[in-house]
């Protein structure tokens, strides 16, 4: 009886961990356009654990499908800081941000109108 007990608790066991590999959250990521998109996209890829990132140039969204033994959405925003986005925790530093293209520097009003009018 003891020995079921114990393979029912760790299958339970088993079963809560196996919830935290695929964790579901949404960061607030600034950018423009579609080399934002992919920039972006490519830097949280690249963290250790995501399996999925897909940004929407409209909402400013970046839904992300990770596994939370891994990685956690502090990690990710220090990626997509990295290449030059802004997070709603973490803000690219002015060299970051100045090495994504002129086209793609959402901090600029001017750059802002030039997207809002192609749309």
């Amino acid at each position: 009886m003891k020995q079921i007990i114990t393979i029912i608790a760790l299958f339970l066991m088993n079963m809560t961990f196996a919830q935290d590999k695929n964790a579901r959250a949404s960061l607030e990521v600034d950018g423009v356009c579609g080399m934002c998109k992919k920039r972006i996209e490519m830097a949280a890829i690249k963290t250790k654990g995501v399996k999925s990132a897909v940004w929407s140039i409209d909402t400013h969204q970046l839904d992300l499908i990770y596994d939370a033994r891994k990685t956690n959405l502090d990690s990710v925003s220090r990626h997509v800081a990295a290449v030059g986005h802004d997070t709603k925790a973490i803000k690219a530093t002015e060299e970051a941000y100045l090495s994504v293209h002129t086209c793609c520097r959402y901090r600029d009003d001017e750059v802002q109108k030039e997207h809002q009018e192609k749309n």
